[in-house]
C-alpha cells in the first residue's frame, strides 16, 4: 500500500505577478490619452462634428470615475483576482467593439462600457501588489506601478499620432485586444487571492450610496471636461452639473460616514499618512496631465506640429522617467519619503519654469528637453507618495484604499486639463485686448509696420490681417508662458508646504504597519 504525498506547490515570483498586472493596467492608462490625438479622423469618419467627437473622451472619464471609488466594495463582493479577471475581459471585448463602431452613438456606448471595465484596474493591480511584496518592498515595486501611472499618459498621444496617420483610428483600440487576451491569460495563472480578498459575496447593497456617488463623480467629470468648452458658468448645463456634483457629493459624505461597511471608506482619511499622501497625489495628477494636455497643443495650434511630431517630443520624457523609477526605488529605502516628495515637486517647479522660456523661434529639439525638465521630478513623486499612503493601511483594507488614492490621481488630472486649458485661453483673451491698445493709428511703430506690410502683401487688408494673426499668435504665446508660471508656483509652495505637514518616516521600515 503506498502513501500519496502532496507536492507543494511552487512558489509564484512575486515580480512576476507584479509585471503581469501592470500590463493591463497599462493598457488601460495608455487608452486615457491616446485618443486625444485622433478626434478628428474619428468625427470624418463618422460623419460627426469635432465637438460631437469630444464625448468619446468625455464618456470614457465619466463611466471611468464613476467606478474607481466603487471598486475596493467590487472587488470585495466578487473576489479581487474574479473582478480583475472580469475588469481585463470587458476591457479588451469593450475595445474591440469601440474598433468595429460604425456610428458616433455605438462609439460613445462602448466607450462608456469601456470605462467602466477600466475603472476597476488601477486600484486593484495596486491593492493585488501591496498584497504580494513585504512592506520593506513595497517602494521598489511602486517602481513598476510608477512607470504604468506616468509613462503610459505620456507614450499615449505619441502612440495614437502614430497610429492614426500610418493605419487607421479603429486600431487604437485593437491593439488592446492581443494584450487583453494575453494579460487574462497571464493572471489567471499567476495571481492567487489571500484569505482577506476572497469573494464575500453581497451582504448588503448601499443603493444610496452608490447613486449618491455615481451621479456625483459623473456631474464633477461633466463639468470639468465640458467647462472650458461651453464657456463655464456661462452655460445652463455646467451650471446645473455643477449644483448636482455638490449636492450629490456632500450628501453621500454625511451618507458614508454614517454606515458601518460603506462602498467607499472615507474614514482611511484620518489616517494623516494617507490623507497627505491623497493631496500629493492629486497635485502630482494635476501636473501630469495638465502638462500633458499643455505642451502638444500648443505644438500643433501655433507652431505647426503634426500629432505624430507633437507625440514624439513628449516620448523622451517617458523614457527619462522609466530611468529614473529604479533610482527612486532605491533611494526611498535610504530617504524620508517627505525629503524625496519635497525634491520631486522642485525638479517639477524647475522644469514648468524652464518650458516658460520658449520663444517663436524655439525648435523641436529645445521643446523635447523642456518636456523631459517637466517629468523628471515625477518618479520621486509618485514611489515615495504611494509608499506613505500605504504605511499604515491594513491589509483587508487595502483594496477600498487603493480605489481612494486612484481617485484622487485621476480626478488630479482632470482638474490640471481643465484649469490650464481654461488659464490659458483667459490669459490670451487678456494679452490680446492689451497688446490691441498699442495698434492705433498714432503710433508710430504700428503705421511703420502696416507700411512694410501693405507693401508686402500688396493691400491694406492683408496688412491687417497679418497684423491680427501676429496678435494673436504673440498673446497665445503669453498665455502659455503665464501658464506655465502659474503651475511652477503652485509646485514651490506645494514644495515647501511638504516639508512641514508630511509626516516622517522611517526609511525602509515605514511601511510595516501595512502588513498587518
Amino acid at each position: 500500500m503506498t502513501l500519496a504525498t502532496t507536492v507543494p506547490e511552487r512558489p509564484i515570483n512575486p515580480w512576476l505577478v507584479a509585471v503581469v498586472v501592470s500590463l493591463a493596467t497599462f493598457m488601460e492608462v495608455l487608452d486615457t490619452t491616446i485618443t486625444n490625438v485622433a478626434l478628428q479622423h474619428i468625427a470624418g469618419s463618422l460623419a460627426a462634428s469635432t465637438d460631437e467627437s469630444t464625448w468619446v473622451l468625455t464618456s470614457y472619464l465619466v463611466s471611468n470615475g464613476i467606478i474607481l471609488p466603487l471598486s475596493g466594495w467590487l472587488a470585495i463582493v466578487a473576489g479581487r483576482r474574479n473582478y480583475f479577471l472580469f475588469c481585463i475581459a470587458a476591457f479588451t471585448a469593450a475595445s474591440l467593439a469601440c474598433g468595429v463602431a460604425t456610428s458616433l452613438a455605438m462609439l460613445i456606448m462602448f466607450r462608456l462600457l469601456q470605462g467602466v471595465a477600466g475603472g476597476g484596474l488601477q486600484p486593484t493591480q495596486q491593492s493585488i501588489i501591496l498584497d504580494t511584496f513585504p512592506p520593506e518592498k513595497r517602494g521598489a515595486v511602486f517602481a513598476i506601478t510608477g512607470i504604468t501611472m506616468i509613462a503610459a499618459p505620456i507614450i499615449g498621444p505619441t502612440l495614437g499620432g502614430w497610429i492614426t496617420d500610418n493605419f487607421s483610428w479603429r486600431w487604437i483600440f485593437y491593439i488592446n485586444v492581443p494584450v487583453g487576451i494575453i494579460a487574462f491569460l497571464l493572471v489567471m495563472k499567476l495571481v492567487k487571492d489571500p484569505p482577506h480578498a476572497r469573494a464575500q459575496g453581497l451582504q448588503h447593497i448601499d443603493y444610496l450610496g452608490i447613486a449618491l456617488i455615481a451621479v456625483g463623480l459623473g456631474a464633477m467629470q461633466l463639468v470639468l471636461d465640458k467647462g472650458q468648452q461651453d464657456d463655464w458658468w456661462e452655460s445652463h448645463f455646467i451650471v446645473i452639473a455643477a449644483i448636482v456634483c455638490g449636492a450629490c457629493l456632500l450628501t453621500a459624505v454625511w451618507w458614508l460616514l454614517r454606515q458601518k461597511d460603506p462602498v467607499v471608506d472615507l474614514r482611511l482619511y484620518r489616517d494623516p499618512a494617507f490623507r497627505t499622501s491623497s493631496i500629493m497625489i492629486f497635485i502630482t495628477g494635476f501636473v501630469l496631465y495638465g502638462s500633458n494636455a499643455l505642451l502638444p497643443l500648443m505644438l500643433q495650434t501655433r507652431f505647426g506640429y503634426d500629432a505624430t511630431l507633437a507625440g514624439l517630443v513628449l516620448s523622451p520624457g517617458g523614457i527619462a522617467v522609466v530611468l529614473l523609477m529604479p533610482l527612486t526605488a532605491r533611494l526611498i529605502s535610504r530617504v524620508q519619503a517627505r525629503w524625496l516628495i519635497a525634491l520631486g515637486l522642485s525638479l517639477s517647479a524647475f522644469g514648468l519654469w524652464h518650458s516658460a522660456q520658449f520663444t517663436p523661434q524655439t525648435d523641436y529639439d529645445t521643446f523635447m528637453w523642456m518636456r523631459i525638465t517637466q517629468v523628471v521630478g515625477l518618479p520621486f513623486l509618485f514611489i515615495p507618495i504611494s509608499t506613505l499612503a500605504f504605511s499604515a493601511v491594513p491589509r483587508e483594507k487595502s483594496g477600498k484604499a487603493s480605489a481612494l488614492f486612484a481617485l484622487a490621481r485621476n480626478i488630479g488630472g482632470s482638474v490640471g486639463i481643465a484649469v490650464t486649458s481654461t488659464y490659458v485661453a483667459r490669459h490670451q483673451q487678456i494679452h490680446q485686448s492689451y497688446l490691441a491698445e498699442h495698434l492705433t493709428p498714432s503710433s508710430p511703430v504700428y503705421q511703420q509696420e502696416l507700411q512694410r506690410l501693405t507693401q508686402l502683401t500688396g493691400s491694406v487688408e492683408g496688412a491687417m490681417q497679418h497684423l491680427y494673426q501676429t496678435l494673436q499668435q504673440q498673446a497665445a504665446m503669453l498665455a502659455y508662458i503665464d501658464t506655465y508660471h502659474a503651475m511652477m508656483i503652485m509646485m514651490m509652495v506645494a514644495a515647501v508646504a511638504s516639508l512641514f505637514f508630511l509626516p516622517a518616516n522611517k526609511p525602509g521600515a515605514g511601511e510595516a504597519h501595512g502588513g498587518h
